[in-house]
């Protein structure tokens, strides 16, 4: 054997060590992704938290500054033959209209336009839209006209937001389950 093969054999690893490595790293990432795993559920609970109490309060600032102290979505989002701007297009009780009612400038019969001014000086109490839930990534916004309270979807597939025109109630629409504690 040569000089040059005895050092390059010499500065190797033997498979021991390098197994040792192996299960060193694989009890590491053991540790450390269950960790990540549980941040990233408390993240998406913080999100869900935040979004509740942003369209909550905007839901009961129209409701207090509108005649009827009524909920968005309650009345059509349509006429408003002031606007001079984009007229809102929801009819009564539908998700278009509680959007529209959110995101739009309103008169105080609910009409909504795009452009604040004398006539539609209320609003818009959620700027940036209806925020996305943050388990299903979506803005749709279940209505329902009952009253009664509201009940997450139990379906796997369910996503977005529940809201009753009448009670004023605005969920998570995830079953328990699926998002626990969110709002419900």
């Amino acid at each position: 054997m040569t000089t040059s093969f005895k050092r390059a054999a010499a500065a190797g690893f033997t498979l021991i060590e390098l197994l040792i490595v192996v299960i060193i790293l694989a009890i590491i990432s053991a540790i450390a992704i269950p960790q990540f795993s549980a941040a990233t559920s408390d993240a998406q609970q913080s999100a869900a938290d935040a979004n509740l109490a942003a369209v909550r309060n905007a839901i009961e600032l129209y409701r207090a500054q509108h005649a009827g102290n009524v909920y968005p979505g309650l009345k059509a989002s349509s006429g408003g033959a002031d606007c001079t701007g984009v007229k809102g297009t929801g009819e009564l009780n539908t998700e278009q209209a509680f959007k529209d009612q959110l995101t739009y400038a309103s008169n105080k019969d609910g009409q909504t336009c795009s452009i604040a001014d004398d006539n539609f000086r209320y609003g818009p109490y959620l700027r940036q839209g209806i925020p996305v839930d943050p388990f299903g990534n979506s803005a749709d916004v279940a209505i329902q006209t009952t009253g009664a309270n509201l009940v997450a979807d139990a379906a796997a597939t369910a996503k977005g937001w529940k809201f009753d025109t009448k009670s004023g109630q605005f969920i998570l629409n995830k079953a328990a389950d699926q998002a626990p504690d969110a709002g419900n």
